[in-house]
């Protein structure tokens, strides 16, 4: 028999989610991002899932590919471009648009005989300072890549860097309209935050601007994109895509002054039980998620305690009295956001949807 942990992949919930951006954003060519295996959710699940996306948008080649032979047609784009000359090659053999992001990727790309023209992202920095031409620069890449004859469609995009804080995307999107005003090209801004503000950020585009696409990620899978508690993911009606599922395995009762766990760093206070539950660190769960933390036993909410494990967490059950071995345990998804449990653990939802381990397996419901 299988262990008991498992990862439910709701698939449509992850077709909600995707309404809710397309209403968000009114019919806005969409490219739903699925890299990192769909955020933990599986990338086939989300190929299915993504249907009436107007394309799909990832890191890895790889998985590319692997969308054009599970028979995914639309367009694929490759967020970060290409690394090297084969990938140049294998993204023009499968349709794939490229992300340019650099003088060293533009160069390659124009010395680059390839099969068939190749759409192109082109991508400026806007304050984030990771990847992208200097905005000051657009006129320039723009007219040295309008020339060059492997150019398929170009689109301009750039990539927020404070999106979740109030009003924190307005000055790199007022920094990008200046930069490509007069630049007759569609658009990528924004991120799964900035499409709670579309009708600003599409209302600010400067005259002439080809129409706007873009680029939800973890909205998608149910998560917050906001890191104020304000904005939960219920509160913007998004649904959780993935529930992460265990047993109880083990109980042990506790008299006051035990301790649980590596290094004893729980001691019980009075007389307790505690469930020992089958997920932990090589399962995805965080490691550092502190006592305390958000868990829920036969839908009852209750705690973890003691050190996470790499196979097992502790869990007090004291006030859940038929709390069993075999009893049902949420660890987050349908009935605990996952945003809350990564509060608690100081982290993100996106660390934790991303984290689940392959040998957690995924059921699609």
């Amino acid at each position: 028999m299988p262990r008991p942990i498992v990862a439910q992949i709701d698939r449509s919930a992850l077709t909600h989610n995707l309404d809710v951006v397309q209403q968000l954003t009114h019919g806005a060519r969409t490219w739903a991002v699925i890299k990192a295996d769909a955020y933990g959710h599986g990338i086939h699940a989300a190929m299915q899932a993504f249907s009436h996306a107007d394309g799909l948008a990832l890191i890895e080649i790889e998985n590319a590919i692997r969308l054009r032979d599970l028979g995914w047609k639309k367009p694929i784009l490759l967020l970060e471009g290409c690394y090297s000359s084969l990938d140049w090659h294998a993204a023009a053999e499968h349709r794939l648009s490229c992300v340019i992001h650099c003088d060293e990727q533009l160069s390659e790309f124009e010395a680059m005989p390839l099969s068939r023209k190749v759409d192109v992202f082109l991508k400026f920095n806007t304050g984030m300072n990771r990847l992208g031409f200097r905005i000051d620069r657009a006129r320039d890449i723009v007219t040295r890549l309008t020339l060059h004859a492997g150019t398929g469609d170009i689109t301009l995009m750039t990539h927020f860097a404070r999106a979740d804080e109030r009003d924190g995307h307005l000055e790199a999107l007022k920094l990008f309209n200046e930069g490509t005003a007069g630049l007759p090209f569609a658009r990528s801004v924004a991120n799964s935050a900035a499409c709670f503000d579309f009708d600003r950020v599409a209302s600010d585009a400067p005259t002439g601007a080809g129409n706007d696409s873009v680029r939800p990620g973890i909205m998608l899978y149910g998560a917050t994109p906001f890191t104020h508690a304000t904005k939960s993911a219920a509160s913007l009606k998004l649904q959780p895509a993935m529930t992460l599922l265990t047993e109880i395995i083990g109980v042990q009762s506790l008299k006051a002054g035990d301790a649980v766990g590596y290094g004893g760093t729980y001691v019980a206070t009075k007389n307790e039980r505690i469930a020992v539950v089958a997920a932990g660190y090589a399962d995805g769960y965080p490691r550092h998620a502190p006592t305390g933390t958000p868990v829920l036993v036969a839908g009852s909410r209750t705690r973890l305690v003691g050190r996470v494990s790499m196979d097992k967490i502790t869990v007090d059950i004291t006030d859940i009295p038929l709390a069993r071995v075999g009893t049902l345990v949420e660890l987050w998804g349908a009935q605990l956001a996952v945003d809350e449990v990564a509060n608690a653990a100081g982290t993100i939802g996106y660390e934790l949807l991303t984290a689940v381990g392959s040998r957690v397996p995924r059921r699609i419901v």
